[in-house]
Protein backbone atom coordinates (compact mmCIF):
# COMPACT_ATOMS: atom_id res chain seq x y z
CA UNK A 1 0.00 0.00 0.00
CA UNK A 2 1.09 3.40 -0.92
CA UNK A 3 0.16 6.80 0.34
CA UNK A 4 0.48 10.21 -1.72
CA UNK A 5 0.56 13.35 -0.34
CA UNK A 6 -1.46 16.26 -2.09
CA UNK A 7 0.01 19.78 -2.08
CA UNK A 8 -0.18 21.45 0.61
CA UNK A 9 1.21 25.12 1.87
CA UNK A 10 3.99 24.58 3.89
CA UNK A 11 2.76 26.67 6.92
CA UNK A 12 6.80 27.26 8.30
CA UNK A 13 6.92 29.94 4.97
CA UNK A 14 3.59 31.09 5.76
CA UNK A 15 4.16 35.39 6.30
CA UNK A 16 0.27 35.16 7.27
CA UNK A 17 -0.98 34.66 10.90
CA UNK A 18 -4.95 33.61 8.93
CA UNK A 19 -5.79 31.33 6.19
CA UNK A 20 -5.48 27.85 5.23
CA UNK A 21 -1.50 27.54 5.96
CA UNK A 22 -2.16 28.27 9.66
CA UNK A 23 -5.52 26.21 9.66
CA UNK A 24 -3.19 22.59 8.32
CA UNK A 25 -0.01 23.07 10.54
CA UNK A 26 0.19 19.51 12.10
CA UNK A 27 -1.67 17.90 9.65
CA UNK A 28 -1.86 16.45 6.59
CA UNK A 29 -4.25 14.20 3.65
CA UNK A 30 -3.30 10.99 2.63
CA UNK A 31 -4.72 8.82 -0.20
CA UNK A 32 -4.82 5.10 0.72
CA UNK A 33 -3.59 2.97 -2.56
CA UNK A 34 -3.52 -0.74 -2.68
CA UNK A 35 -5.00 -3.49 -0.87
CA UNK A 36 -2.12 -4.09 2.16
CA UNK A 37 -4.55 -2.46 5.33
CA UNK A 38 -7.76 -4.48 4.20
CA UNK A 39 -9.97 -4.45 5.92
CA UNK A 40 -9.22 -1.41 7.94
CA UNK A 41 -8.34 0.97 4.93
CA UNK A 42 -9.50 0.21 1.60
CA UNK A 43 -8.40 1.46 -1.75
CA UNK A 44 -8.55 5.60 -2.22
CA UNK A 45 -9.61 6.12 1.39
CA UNK A 46 -8.59 9.59 2.18
CA UNK A 47 -7.19 9.88 5.82
CA UNK A 48 -6.78 13.27 7.64
CA UNK A 49 -2.86 12.74 9.15
CA UNK A 50 -1.35 14.79 12.51
CA UNK A 51 1.65 14.62 11.43
CA UNK A 52 5.06 15.06 14.10
CA UNK A 53 3.04 13.33 16.65
CA UNK A 54 5.04 10.25 18.52
CA UNK A 55 3.89 6.71 17.84
CA UNK A 56 2.38 3.92 19.95
CA UNK A 57 2.56 0.60 19.31
CA UNK A 58 -1.43 -0.03 17.34
CA UNK A 59 -1.58 3.26 15.64
CA UNK A 60 -1.64 3.56 11.70
CA UNK A 61 1.55 5.51 10.77
CA UNK A 62 2.35 7.36 7.71
CA UNK A 63 6.05 6.00 7.04
CA UNK A 64 8.70 5.82 4.78
CA UNK A 65 10.07 2.16 4.38
CA UNK A 66 13.65 1.69 3.97
CA UNK A 67 14.69 1.01 -0.10
CA UNK A 68 10.90 1.64 -1.36
CA UNK A 69 9.55 4.88 -3.04
CA UNK A 70 7.02 7.19 -1.89
CA UNK A 71 4.99 6.68 1.67
CA UNK A 72 3.66 3.86 3.22
CA UNK A 73 0.39 3.60 5.49
CA UNK A 74 1.12 0.84 8.13
CA UNK A 75 0.75 -0.03 11.97
CA UNK A 76 3.00 0.78 14.27
CA UNK A 77 4.20 -2.69 16.25
CA UNK A 78 6.50 -2.14 18.35
CA UNK A 79 10.19 -0.04 18.57
CA UNK A 80 13.45 -1.10 18.75
CA UNK A 81 16.92 0.24 18.36
CA UNK A 82 16.50 0.12 14.62
CA UNK A 83 13.75 2.03 14.71
CA UNK A 84 9.81 1.13 14.61
CA UNK A 85 8.12 -2.26 13.00
CA UNK A 86 5.47 -2.15 10.89
CA UNK A 87 3.28 -4.61 9.78
CA UNK A 88 0.29 -4.82 6.94
CA UNK A 89 -2.94 -5.67 7.70
CA UNK A 90 -3.99 -7.62 5.31
CA UNK A 91 -1.19 -10.30 4.52
CA UNK A 92 -1.48 -11.29 1.31
CA UNK A 93 -0.79 -7.80 -0.30
CA UNK A 94 1.95 -5.39 -0.20
CA UNK A 95 5.07 -4.45 1.98
CA UNK A 96 6.21 -4.27 5.67
CA UNK A 97 9.06 -4.53 7.82
CA UNK A 98 9.00 -8.24 7.32
CA UNK A 99 10.64 -7.54 3.91
CA UNK A 100 12.81 -4.36 4.52
CA UNK A 101 13.45 -4.01 8.53
CA UNK A 102 12.37 -1.35 10.98
CA UNK A 103 11.59 2.02 9.67
CA UNK A 104 14.08 4.54 11.28
CA UNK A 105 12.41 6.89 13.76
CA UNK A 106 13.02 9.70 11.37
CA UNK A 107 10.78 8.11 8.31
Amino acid sequence: MSATLPLMPDPRRSTSSHGLAKAVAGWALVRVRGASMEPTLLDGALLLVRTGEAAAPGDLVVVRLPGRPGLAVKRAVRRDDDGWWVERDNPREGVDSWVVGAVPETD
